[in-house]
């Protein structure tokens, strides 16, 4: 439910009075509370897990989601304590029994870094107009061996199943200069090169 890989979705830039730049804050609650629109449930939900463990590291993501049923809002949190990777997630779901007709779905997900076996990060490096180099885009990506989907292989003569392939539950993570800015890519590259450097061989 976390990988953004199975998300198909319009996007938009986020506004109103949450959606302002979390990349000057280093504190994870300052920076939820200036980007989450329900910082409030995320904090609650992260405090629960982390107890009274450091924040050693964190990424977050906003989006809103436009459908025919109207716009909510798709929020994403991955923080490292140094042992565990907690993964936040909440959108905004149609309730018609509750008041305004919206609730908010939170869900938590806790994986050791020991269940991560590959990281990756592929950035987008250029230059800007005075010809200096300026990244403008990251794409991180922490794998785990748990199957996230399986499909079977069929044999080509009968039709039986002659394996099975299946695809590695996976988490995915990206900015770019026209998602986020340069604050969140530096950001991204920071949380990306500490995951690498946590996650045992």
């Amino acid at each position: 439910m976390f990988s953004k890989a199975t998300r198909s979705r319009t996007t938009a830039r986020p506004g109103g009075p949450a959606g302002s730049d979390w990349a000057p804050y280093p504190r994870l609650d300052d920076a939820a509370r200036a980007y989450f629109l329900h910082a409030d449930v995320a904090l609650e939900a992260i405090d629960g897990v982390l107890g009274r463990r450091r924040v050693r590291g964190f990424t977050l993501e906003r989006v809103v989601d436009l459908t025919e049923a109207g716009t909510s809002v798709w929020q994403e949190a991955a923080v490292c304590d140094g042992r565990r990777l907690v993964l936040w997630h909440s959108e905004e779901v149609a309730d018609e029994d509750a008041p305004g007709g919206r609730v908010v779905d939170s869900s938590v997900q806790v994986l050791p870094l020991e269940a991560i076996g590959h990281v990756g990060m592929r950035t987008l490096v250029g230059r800007d107009e005075q010809g200096r180099r300026i990244d403008r885009g990251v794409y991180v990506v922490l794998a785990t061996a748990m199957p996230h989907e399986m499909s079977a292989v069929r044999g080509d003569a009968d039709g039986t199943i002659a394996s099975a392939r299946f695809r590695p539950e996976s988490f995915r993570f990206s900015k770019s200069l026209d998602d986020g800015g340069a604050g969140q890519i530096a950001r991204l590259i920071a949380f990306g090169r500490m995951m690498g450097r946590l996650v045992p061989g």
